[in-house]
């Protein structure tokens, strides 16, 4: 829990408000308030908004406590900062008073349960997003502690939820940590709206109607928006509005849930998306269709706020997240792969929104001013690296397409995939006085910059710092089409084009690629068919993720439900703890570590000829130093339902009760 060790008092702020050696000069922008004292000494005697957020409150466009907070201020609107609060008591949800209009919540950039958990289930031991790296500074599945905390503190006062967890939860859906469907977040959380998707336009607008003296209520037509409709009120009904199969239903058919992810997922084109409706036994959850992209003005508009790009004041210890993005340049949001396993598309759209050059340009003059910046620029780019300005070539058809993906099976011919405007942006960036490097860390998109050589140049000859990070994610073919991934063909093509740039560039530079185990689709052939790949290119990756089941997404609902949603057909899932190891030892089979698990995992397939000498063997017949003891297979399962230790529970509406430790909750 939040304990304030690493939060200073208001009084001690008093004290000394220059104390922070990242504190910004006079006339700087200054941060939103976080404490009363901050909010007197901007002449505040009452708060508009208060920001509810998961994460420690850093100043910086790629925070969204920061960016939809400097967009309120910006109309006008007085907002504080309600950062990584004490759950366990509403006091912190009092800090700043009642609010006028509304507390907006938001768990923080990453679900708090994938923040909180490994694929397998085990607590994590740092947390980016919170000082220090430190762990515990949120619940799990904060939305619903926090909003609950916020009706508890003001009855009366408007609750609006939104960011990534409870965007991705707006329907009922598959919780892994639990391993159940659970109801909608709607109706758990008790808000009065779930924003889903990026917020800055829709509480912009929910913000301005309700000064306007609007209720909740009224709000019900906005886009990008979902709300609760009770058992005397009739949901919307007619042409325009699609019923997918219930809570009830989906929990109790598989066959149901797969339904009901189709359906869902070919109602997110915001030009044709239709209204959404699913039963909760009496009640209902209606999902508006989503908002309009934001244009290259709305973007410019959003990004030029005035930012200190830096953590608050109040905090004594570093931020890693802060870290790591602190001298990055977003320059588009969305992307068009629509990968199954990936939650971009499904919160940011598959509509490439991108700013205009000279906004990004005026960005990075910010920054150079800067006396602490070292003249590197750590990434630009956004959710893919290589989307920037591109997107259908015939609006018209974009407005009736339902295409879930852009680019598979194959790459659309009415796609404009001209990397023009982004080789001119990234020319133009490094060559800003201040700036002595420009680097790409966003993935690539290797099938699009396959067409064009002269991108790859321009990457490989200025932008690589050593090593470029790349997702080719699997080798098989079946596994691949899952993911709605190319076929590994395009990764090697790729990886040639690449190396010969980097030969000509006179540098020494090599591809980082990245792959996932246990994906849906992926069995233990497939993944002996990836290691023998890997054997055979003299690739040892260090990044391989095991598949996380995010809520919403399409290869969530296969892991659940075994069923691919489009086709109907079966799909291979490994769910046991024990074929997940197997799968990610096969990926990196090269390590001591790995060697008996390998070893089981070759045997099981019938794959002893990989086990021995040859120029094909993956692993040695005798274990190499290091390989430890021959682990025994578990009698029991790996993971017992309930444990404190490895399995996420319930924070309940107040956990400090008695009878909250009597009732079980996943």
């Amino acid at each position: 829990m939040p304990t304030g060790d690493n939060h200073r008092s208001d009084d001690l702020m008093m004290q000394s408000p220059q104390c922070h050696p990242d504190s910004p000069s006079p006339g700087a922008p200054r941060p939103l308030p976080m404490s009363p004292r901050e909010m007197r000494d901007r002449g505040w005697s009452e708060i508009d908004v208060v920001f509810v957020t998961g994460d420690a409150y850093v100043d910086h466009p790629s925070f969204a406590a920061a960016m939809l907070g400097r967009v309120l201020e910006s109309a006008g609107f007085r907002v504080a900062v309600l950062a990584q609060p004490d759950w366990r008591s509403c006091r912190p949800w009092r800090r700043f008073g009642r609010p006028n209009l509304f507390f907006a919540v938001s768990t923080g950039n990453m679900d708090s349960l994938i923040n909180h958990y490994t694929a397998n289930r085990k607590v994590r031991n740092d947390d980016a997003y919170s000082p220090g790296g430190r762990i515990g500074r949120r619940p799990d599945r904060a939305a619903l502690a926090y909003c609950h905390r916020a009706r508890e503190a003001h009855r009366g006062v408007p609750v609006v939820a939104g960011g990534v967890e409870a965007s991705l939860r707006r329907l009922a859906h598959y919780d892994y940590w639990s391993d159940t469907v659970r109801r909608s977040i709607v109706l758990d959380s008790k808000a009065d709206l779930v924003v889903y998707g990026m917020g800055e336009d829709a509480i912009l607008e929910i913000a301005r109607r309700l000064a306007d003296g609007q209720s909740p209520r009224d709000l019900r037509d906005m886009r990008g928006v979902a709300y609760a409709v009770g058992k005397s009120e009739t949901p919307p009904s007619g042409d325009d509005v699609v019923v997918i199969p219930s809570y009830e239903d989906i929990k109790a058919d598989k066959h149901a849930f797969a339904e009901a992810t189709r359906l869902a997922h070919r109602e997110t084109n915001p030009h044709n998306a239709r209204t959404v409706v699913q039963y909760h036994a009496d009640q209902a959850v209606v999902v508006n269709p989503p908002r309009l992209p934001a244009s290259t003005e709305d973007m410019d508009r959003y990004y030029d706020l005035p930012f200190t790009r830096l953590p608050h004041p109040s905090y004594t210890e570093p931020i890693p997240a802060h870290a790591m993005i602190k001298d990055s340049v977003t320059i588009l949001r969305g992307c068009f792969g629509g990968c199954t396993f990936c939650s971009i598309t499904a919160h940011q759209g598959r509509i490439i929104q991108s700013r205009s050059k000279q906004s990004i340009v005026r960005e990075v003059r910010r920054m150079v001013k800067d006396p602490d910046f070292s003249g590197v620029i750590s990434d630009i780019g956004g959710p893919t690296a290589n989307m920037y300005r591109m997107g259908c070539s015939r609006p018209e058809i974009e407005r009736t397409c339902r295409r879930l993906s852009c680019v598979h099976p194959e790459i659309c011919k009415l796609l404009d995939t001209d990397h023009t405007p982004l080789i001119d942006l990234m020319r133009t960036v490094r060559k800003q006085k201040g700036v002595a490097s420009v680097f790409v860390a966003s993935g690539v998109r290797m099938d699009l910059a396959c067409r064009s050589p002269k991108y790859i140049r321009e990457l490989a000859g200025h932008h690589v710092g050593g090593h470029l990070s790349v997702a080719p994610e699997h080798t098989d073919p079946a596994t691949l089409n899952i993911m709605k991934k190319p076929p590994v063909a395009s990764f090697e093509r790729f990886a040639k084009a690449f190396e010969a740039e980097s030969k000509k560039a006179g540098k020494k530079q090599y591809l980082a690629p990245y792959f996932i185990a246990s994906h849906p689709g992926s069995d233990l052939a497939a993944m002996i068919d990836l290691a023998v790949y890997l054997k055979r290119s003299g690739c040892r990756p260090e990044q391989v993720q095991d598949f996380i089941p995010a809520p919403m997404d399409v290869a969530t609902c296969m892991y659940y439900t075994g069923i691919d949603p489009f086709t109907k057909k079966p799909v291979p899932v490994a769910r046991r703890l024990r074929d997940r190891r197997l799968q990610r030892a096969l990926a990196q089979f090269f390590k001591p570590e790995n060697y008996f698990l390998a070893r089981e995992a070759l045997l099981k397939a019938g794959r002893s000829d990989l086990i021995g000498y040859g120029a094909d063997a993956l692993i040695l017949p005798k274990p190499p130093p290091g390989a430890g003891r021959a682990p025994r297979a578990p009698s029991a399962p790996a993971r017992r339902s309930g444990s404190a230790r490895t399995t996420p529970t319930g924070t309940g509406y107040r956990p400090h009760r008695k009878t909250a430790r009597r009732r079980k909750r996943p």
